[in-house]
């Protein structure tokens, strides 16, 4: 009995694998039409009298606020000439990264059938790391001095917990990020539920729009971090179960274990060996038990509340 089990569980993961290739075959066809335009090669190589023509070409980079001399000066200034070298020297011909850009655009296009590509500019924002992405229906600004690499000398005094996802690699998350609060919808974020399933939602997004991305790379954490994550589930639970969190309204849970941190808190001996976002990471699951017990579409997931998702999610973490 045990062995014919094993084999229609072997059975229905390499049916599962087969189909899953078959659909990404199927994304992997799919038209696009877009360019990255790269404002900050142009601004790095322009002189004052070209102004005039980048201004014509990028007008939501300049203000008509601003006299033109503050942007000749912005030229000549020591730090975005050490933007514009490390910049030119990390992303070159950005030809990586616009392959994964343009994946995550076909997965866009498959699930949501009014996608449209948008303008896609690279540009430098002194390593304002908060403003990494602007996105609209039209245009996605990348501020690529904020992915030079977690050892950047310009992120020497930022939080190793944030200066560990400012890399190449973090560009694409960060953009399906972005798309994924477009398509989101929740009436409330009131209890510690609501947040774990919104952020749960925006990962399982991910999983369909960047599959070629690993998990630890979709939820910015070291594998050591995502083995952790993975290996203590059970015991992260049984804390928010036996302390009642789940429905809580305590507003600190959320910096405690949803807002980016360099550990969650359990108020426990072993939490400086913890990830943070340990939250984010439980709710994931949860809308993967959903996912997997429900023949719902993705768009209708990121439509449903919070607590139906939780209530037939029959999840269980494995001991």
């Amino acid at each position: 009995m045990k062995k014919l089990i094993l084999f229609v569980l072997v059975l229905f993961a390499f049916l599962s694998c087969k189909n899953e290739d078959a659909l990404e075959e199927e994304i992997a066809k799919i038209d696009t039409n877009f360019t990255v335009e790269r404002f900050d090669r142009a601004f790095a190589e322009a002189k004052p009298a070209d102004l005039e023509n980048l201004k014509k070409t990028f007008p939501f980079f300049f203000s008509s606020r601003i006299p033109d001399s503050v942007f000749v000066e912005q030229m000549k200034d020591s730090f975005q000439i050490e933007l514009n070298k490390a910049t030119k020297e990390k992303f070159g011909d950005f030809k990586t990264e616009t392959s994964e850009i343009e994946s995550l655009f076909q997965h866009l296009k498959y699930y949501n059938k009014t996608f449209k590509e948008p303008r896609v500019i690279v540009f430098t924002n002194y390593v304002h790391y908060r403003e990494k992405q602007v996105v609209t229906d039209s245009v996605v600004l990348l501020a690529v001095d904020n992915y030079l690499g977690e050892d950047h000398e310009f992120y020497g005094n930022f939080p190793k917990y944030i200066a560990q996802n400012l890399k190449p690699s973090q560009l694409v998350v960060d953009l399906a990020k972005e798309y994924a609060y477009k398509h989101i919808f929740q009436t409330q974020k009131k209890t510690f539920l609501d947040e774990m399933i919104f952020f749960g939602k925006e990962l399982y997004f991910k999983d369909k729009v960047i599959p070629f991305k690993t998990d630890a790379e979709k939820i910015g954490y070291t594998p050591e971090q995502l083995g952790f994550a993975n290996n203590n589930e059970a015991m992260v639970w049984t804390e928010f179960v036996e302390n009642e969190m789940l429905y809580s309204t305590d507003g600190s849970l959320v910096s405690r274990f949803i807002a980016d941190a360099p550990f969650s808190k359990f108020q426990l001996e072993l939490d400086n060996q913890t990830p943070g976002r340990l939250g984010q990471f439980i709710g994931w699951q949860i809308v993967k038990a959903y996912m997997r017990n429900n023949e719902v579409s993705l768009q209708e997931m990121l439509q449903t509340e919070a607590i139906e998702i939780f209530n037939k999610s029959n999840y269980k973490p494995s001991k």
